[in-house]
């Protein structure tokens, strides 16, 4: 079946290390099974089905971690508080457990926007340090100069498009400024 507990979050477990007292793997079949209220035959037949996936000692012997009871209790809750059957409880646990991964992900990718934001704000600022603000061209000389531009006379290739009764004929004039 499954080569690991449905429900875990990551795919593989990072090593254990001696302060994260949840993960470590300390309770035999027997005591497990009565702290999460269940009888051992019941964890064998979790771990069959992928809800758990105890650690195994050298000699096979299962060893379940505190995390791994209280997700037993929680697979208890489920079946006898609420009624699920266990295929019930496994597409729950796995949607739990893609709804983690997302959650890492989303966390993973602000991070990433925060980081682009501050590289962009520091490109920004440094194209600003090259290049002041004095150093733009403002807007009301690139008008002038496209005024300068229209006033040119062109070669008239195609007639003019009359407007309409009343308006000039000439659509190539500039408007003249009221002052």
């Amino acid at each position: 079946m499954a080569d690991r507990s449905i429900g875990d979050g990551d795919t593989e477990r990072p090593p254990e290390s001696a302060g994260d007292a949840d993960d470590r793997a300390v309770y035999v079949i027997s005591v497990a099974a009565e702290l999460a209220g269940v009888h051992p035959q019941t964890l064998r037949i979790y771990e069959r089905k992928g809800l758990v996936q105890p650690k195994r000692t050298a000699g096979n012997s299962r060893r379940y971690s505190a995390r791994d009871v209280a997700r037993l209790r929680l697979i208890q809750r489920l079946t006898q508080e609420q009624g699920m059957n266990l295929a019930g409880v496994r597409a729950m646990l796995e949607m739990e457990s893609e709804l983690a991964q997302m959650r890492r992900r989303a966390e993973r990718l602000a991070a990433e926007l925060a980081q682009q934001r501050r590289r962009a704000r520091d490109a920004l600022e440094q194209m600003e340090r090259r290049n002041p603000p004095s150093a733009i061209v403002p807007l009301s000389t690139t008008r002038r100069v496209r005024l300068r531009l229209a006033e040119t006379p062109r070669p008239a290739t195609r007639p003019p498009i009359a407007l309409g009764p009343g308006q000039e004929t000439d659509h190539t004039s500039i408007p003249s400024r009221r002052r």
